[in-house]
């Protein structure tokens, strides 16, 4: 049985990741100056970044409607037996609900709810894939799926909340507040939706070592298989500072560095990382 699986530009996954493990992903649309582009078609985080900053304006996101789903299903139902669409989390767009309109028009398609973003998601599908390489079948894959689903952690430190703000994640009061006192916030995926649930003060590599430390120090329930760095454009001390901290705290077998992509760069900016993983 041959099983294809996909997900949304939101997994965040390397050019490398993706060809490893056979995945294909659609893009969402980043909305600029009112015009539509495809993340990592059109569009980098780069141009958003810039364009915030030259203009004070922000881009926004726009999901992928329900003919953009059927056109990008057609492309591997009649080669497949089975697609697995592992999409964003239907907490945080209409995509999955778009994407489970689109199955309707065909007898193997398969959508998941991945209550996640970012290379969380990423996860979820790397597993996902690995085990249709593997060879199991569709309606197990179907069924194990949600048990990782549930054990992946998602969160990102993030430097400046005007990004955030301007798209509709967190209160004026909360931004301004972190804002004046130079807080880094903390933001995690819980329940399939992003909460704000700690916030560090100092210089910015500072609180990415306090924050790591507070994710990995002392937990025996990791799956040490792999731990994803994600970022849009942290300044690489940063990253270097994450990655020793890591190495400091838990043995992974890989530490992946992932650029996030522009969906997750409209809402975040370009000071953010997270690290994100699988607990037992």
């Amino acid at each position: 049985m041959t099983i294809k699986i996909t997900s949304d530009s939101t997994c965040d996954l390397s050019q490398e990741l993706l060809e490893m493990f056979d995945i294909e992903m659609i893009p969402l649309y980043i909305m600029k100056n009112g015009k539509a582009y495809r993340d990592g078609v059109d569009i980098t985080p780069a141009d958003i970044f810039s364009y915030a900053e030259n203009t004070g304006d922000f881009c926004t996101t726009s999901a992928v409607n329900t003919f953009d789903y059927i056109r990008f299903f057609e492309r591997f139902s009649t080669h497949h037996d089975a697609i697995i669409h592992i999409s964003l989390g239907s907490g945080f767009s209409v995509c999955h609900v778009n994407a489970i309109a689109a199955a309707k028009v065909f007898n193997n398609v398969y959508i998941v709810d991945s209550k996640n973003l970012s290379s969380g998601q990423g996860h979820i599908t790397v597993e996902a894939a690995k085990m249709a390489q593997a060879g199991v079948d569709a309606e197990t894959i179907i069924r194990k799926i949600p048990d990782v689903i549930g054990r992946v952690e998602t969160s990102f430190l993030i430097d400046r909340l005007d990004y955030i703000f301007k798209g509709g994640r967190c209160s004026l009061a909360t931004a301004l507040g972190a804002n004046i006192l130079h807080l880094r916030t903390c933001v995690e995926v819980s329940g399939g939706i992003m909460q704000v649930t700690k916030k560090y003060r100092g210089a910015f590599e500072n609180c990415v070592e306090t924050y790591v430390r507070d994710k990995l120090e002392g937990r025996e329930d990791l799956v040490l298989e792999r731990i994803f760095i994600t970022h849009p454009a942290a300044p690489p001390r940063a990253v270097e500072t994450a990655r020793k901290a890591i190495v400091r705290y838990a043995r992974f077998n890989e530490i992946i560095e992932t650029k996030a992509g522009c969906t997750i760069s409209c809402h975040c900016g370009p000071r953010t990382l997270g690290i994100l993983f699988i607990r037992k």
